[in-house]
């Protein structure tokens, strides 16, 4: 009789729940999970991967989502924060003059020792008063800035521009003609990953500061600058518009496509195009005016009918339709007169303010001689250009410095840390705080010993997860703690065979805690080696285009406090991450508001341990891995157990005393036993 009346309070007990907590949850819009987790079993993107454009709905919309893809730039390409812009040391020198304008030969310091070199192309003769200035980078023609054939002319266009009253700057890619101390396999090495550097974050800072040379120009207009290049002038031109709010006006020629998204090294840093493509990236800038050429020979042939109507639904938000332009050519891949010449006008309406900028057309010109116009033409750099090695090695001491400037030494300067390293773990991470679009399916709740348990799946709309949890809710719940519990194995390492709690999950809630317990991405139910195997970090521009296996879980556990966090008034989340699974939950510290993690004796000496496949993610280094992760969920408790003798603590704990939470923070080299743990959270109920 008394086993009978135990199970109908436990019963009423799981009703009651169901009816307080689930109910609400399951109020939400009328979206439903795929019927299995989808992140796995579909092939990893690849650059060759058809996108589609977002539906936005409004103009604050858009401009919340080009924010976000305005720093996934800076971050990709290990620009976030943004490095100090040291002298550029500009040396201008060979001065030719012609008719209508003047070339000379420039050589710039982008950081100390590194070396960009380029030809300024100023008019003559058009009067006084600022001009307009128009970068140009170059595709990967093998002659560079120096092409001049029917598909391209680099000189073309900079000697047209410098006769209609624009200065031209042209600038190597790395690697090509004179700026040449590292080849355009920059960076190359996967490790370089961990540091978020890569060829393209190279490129994509040249450009930033091209545009600071134009204008320190005395005769430069600020307020009218521009950029135009080809294929992979293209990627830069659309990548600058993105990265830097100065431009005024930008032509990205055969590259802005729904399909191929560029092949190079210097097109692919890692996490660019995980949520995004070029479409987007290239959307940007909206309202500034925008011009796209496309050829119906290469993978810009749907502009017509695809990207074009896409971006200009953008500049439809901001009723400034008449501010891009797109046009397609019956050519192969190129950047010839006809293409230049859409160009010329373009610019001369939004840049010259040309009342009638379809007269500008390409008048004939001569190409200097290559040896005219080569800053090096000798190959021989100056005496303190840095190898490829050494560059590495400066950049590697920069994002240390940035990190060192960023350590909290009081309250105030850890609001600063906040604002700058919430977005940089967002976008390392490639994560999001789910607040809207949270899925929730329960399945039918079973009564046990003391407990009930709810199987559920969760997922946000659209993102083709579905993860497998089990809620457990002891009969008398003492509504201070909703604990998620993670590990490796998954739900399985705390149920016995016959599904009861076992462990830590069975302490929990003895001690009257809510447990959640989950299946993160490819452990226990969604477990799948095939797939697992198949998804090489390191192949394929893999990471540019994809989520990592950490990323993802992170993302779980992050989406599973988010969960929790659905109660009434009062209730905390409790993150505790077992093994592997509390480098994880160190990751997600911010979701939470307290935080257990088991650090499994890590060895942060070497890079070794963060290149394995369960623990890649690009740019942790720069970041500043687990502890900067764990210092933005200050001051709420942390508890880090297993350390061993090479796992950093030092800038964690300073960041707690700093904002004088220090009794908020432990650290212990060794694993704690469960019972130390439960000790240690009911110790919570008074903080």
């Amino acid at each position: 009789m008394i086993t009978n009346l135990n199970a109908r309070s436990s019963q009423l007990a799981s009703l009651l729940f169901t009816a307080l907590f689930l109910l609400p949850l399951l109020n939400l819009p009328a979206q439903k999970l795929p019927g299995s987790d989808q992140r796995a079993v579909v092939p990893p993107n690849t650059l060759n991967t058809l996108r589609s454009f977002p539906e936005i709905k409004s103009k604050i919309d858009w401009q919340e989502r080009a924010g976000q893809i305005h720093d996934q730039v800076l971050v990709s390409c290990g620009l976030w924060p943004l490095p100090e812009k040291t002298p550029l040391q500009p040396k201008i020198s060979g001065k030719i003059e012609r008719d209508g304008y003047s070339v000379e030969k420039v050589s710039l310091q982008t950081y100390p020792g590194f070396y960009l070199a380029g030809n300024l192309y100023r008019p003559l003769g058009k009067g006084a008063g600022p001009s307009p200035a128009i970068a140009n980078p170059h595709g990967h023609w093998k002659e560079g800035r120096l092409v001049d054939s029917q598909l391209g002319s680099v000189a073309a266009r900079c000697i047209n521009f410098a006769r209609q009253g624009m200065v031209a700057f042209s600038y190597d890619m790395t690697g090509y003609n004179d700026t040449a101390q590292v080849k355009h396999t920059f960076a190359r090495d996967p490790t370089n990953l961990l540091w978020n550097i890569s060829l393209m974050g190279l490129q994509t800072w040249n450009s930033i500061r091209v545009l600071d040379f134009l204008e320190s120009l005395p005769e430069v207009d600020k307020s009218r600058l521009g950029c135009t290049g080809a294929s992979g002038g293209g990627t830069q031109t659309f990548m600058l518009g993105a990265a830097d709010r100065r431009l005024d006006a930008q032509a990205p020629i055969v590259m802005v496509s729904h399909s191929m998204q560029g092949g190079c090294l210097c097109e692919n840093a890692p996490g660019l195009r995980v949520d995004y493509s070029n479409m987007e990236i290239a959307a940007v800038p909206a309202a500034r005016p925008q011009l796209m050429v496309a050829a119906t020979g290469d993978w810009t042939k749907m502009t017509l009918t695809m990207e074009g109507p896409a971006i200009q639904s953008i500049y439809r938000l901001f009723d400034a339709p008449e501010k891009l332009r797109y046009v397609r050519f019956d050519f192969d891949h190129n950047y010839n007169q006809t293409s230049r010449e859409a160009v010329y006008e373009w610019f001369g309406q939004w840049l010259l303010h040309e009342p009638n900028p379809s007269s500008l057309r390409e008048l004939p010109y001569q190409k200097e001689p290559d040896e005219a116009l080569r800053v090096f033409p000798d190959g021989k750099l100056p005496a303190d250009a840095l190898n490829e090695e050494q560059v590495i090695h400066s950049l590697i001491q920069l994002s240390q410095s940035q990190l060192q400037s960023l350590q909290p030494k009081d309250s105030r300067s850890f609001d600063h840390f906040k604002s700058v390293m919430l977005p940089a773990w967002r976008h390392t991470l490639q994560v999001e705080l789910p607040e809207k679009g949270l899925i929730v399916e329960a399945g039918q709740v079973k009564s046990g010993d003391g407990y009930s348990a709810t199987p559920l799946y969760l997922g946000r709309g659209g993102k083709r997860d579905r993860i497998p949890i089990v809620l457990l809710s002891p009969e008398r719940d003492s509504y201070q703690f909703m604990t998620v519990l993670a590990d490796p194995r998954g739900k399985s390492a705390y149920l016995d065979d016959a599904g009861a709690p076992k462990g830590l999950a069975r302490q929990l809630l003895n001690h009257h805690y809510s447990v959640v317990l989950l299946d993160a991405f490819l452990t226990g139910e969604l477990a799948n080696d095939t797939a697992l195997k198949a998804r090489n970090h390191f192949s394929n521009f893999f990471c540019t285009y994809n989520r990592t296996d950490l990323q993802e879980r992170v993302q779980d556990l992050i989406t599973t406090c988010a969960f929790a966090r659905r109660h009434e008034k009062g209730r905390r989340v409790l993150l505790c991450g077992s093994g592997r699974a509390g480098l994880w939950a160190m990751l997600a510290a911010p979701a939470a508001d307290a935080v257990v993690a088991d650090c499994d004796s890590l060895d942060l000496n070497t890079d070794a341990a963060l290149m394995a496949q369960d623990l890649f993610v690009p740019g942790m280094r720069k970041f500043g891995a687990f502890e900067t992760a764990a210092a933005l969920a200050a001051p709420q408790p942390v508890l880090l157990h297993n350390t061993g003798a090479n796992f950093p603590t030092d800038h964690l704990r300073a960041a707690y005393k700093a904002i004088k939470a220090a009794k908020s923070f432990r650290g212990e080299s060794a694993r704690l036993t469960d019972d130390s743990l439960i000790s240690w959270i009911a110790g919570l109920k008074s903080r």
